[in-house]
């Protein structure tokens, strides 16, 4: 199994969270707090050290990690579960609005790994409830996609839209190229400069690496 706590320390510099912080400020409050009511129950699976749970806006905040060094960063509003994907059962049953994950989906170990997950979120998610979901585009980044130790599954909008089809979700947004590869590549780290680009779609289609994937459950009662 992973060592997670030494692998992201390895990877991850602590000293680049302010920074990471101030980038998903500004992704929280441009983008993502207007497709995501305010009163909302937010999930946020495999949150890493925090950097979208702590900054969106939210009426209840939960998150879930495997890696025990994530609940350090997370702040003490939010509801935290140091537990593998695979337990995501613990946050409730039919209780969540939005779930989001970012960066998160190319470290299970395979497709079986994937359905059981999206199987599992159905049942947390209320009728309606939405999974949002960034990730590098294997189309664009297949040069540096294996750079990373932990990477096991590659995915396409394409084909992870197809995996969300036959899992029973509907497909609400498919965005193929969203944000760039890492915070480390060419998105502008100025808050002023994240913001412009957030405003011109263009530039996603020149610097986008990562797709930008929202699903519905359905609600069979409407």
């Amino acid at each position: 199994m992973t060592d997670l706590k030494t692998l992201y320390r390895h990877r991850f510099d602590e000293s680049d969270l302010p920074e990471k912080n101030r980038i998903w400020s500004v992704l929280c409050s441009d983008y993502f707090n207007k497709i995501i009511p305010a009163n909302a129950t937010v999930l946020d699976i495999a949150c890493g050290y925090g950097e979208f749970i702590n900054n969106i806006r939210a009426g209840e905040k939960i998150a879930i990690d495997a890696n025990p060094d994530a609940q350090r960063f997370t702040r003490e509003d939010i509801e935290f579960h140091n537990r593998m994907v695979d337990e995501i059962s613990v946050v409730g049953n039919a209780r969540v609005d939005i779930a989001f994950t970012s960066n998160f989906l190319e470290h299970l170990r395979s497709k079986s790994d994937l359905d059981k997950l999206f199987v599992d979120l159905k049942s947390v998610l209320k009728p309606g409830g939405k999974f949002i979901i960034m990730g590098p585009n294997i189309r664009y980044v297949f040069d540096k996609y294996w750079d990373f130790y932990d990477h096991y599954l590659p995915l396409s909008h394409l084909s992870l839209e197809e995996g969300l089809v036959q899992a029973g979700y509907e497909i609400d947004t498919v965005i193929p190229k969203f944000l760039p590869y890492s915070t480390r590549s060419a998105l502008p780290k100025a808050s002023f400069l994240v913001a412009a680009y957030l405003r011109v779609p263009i530039a996603w289609q020149i610097l986008g690496r990562q797709f930008l994937v929202i699903a519905k459950n359905p609600d069979k009662s409407s």
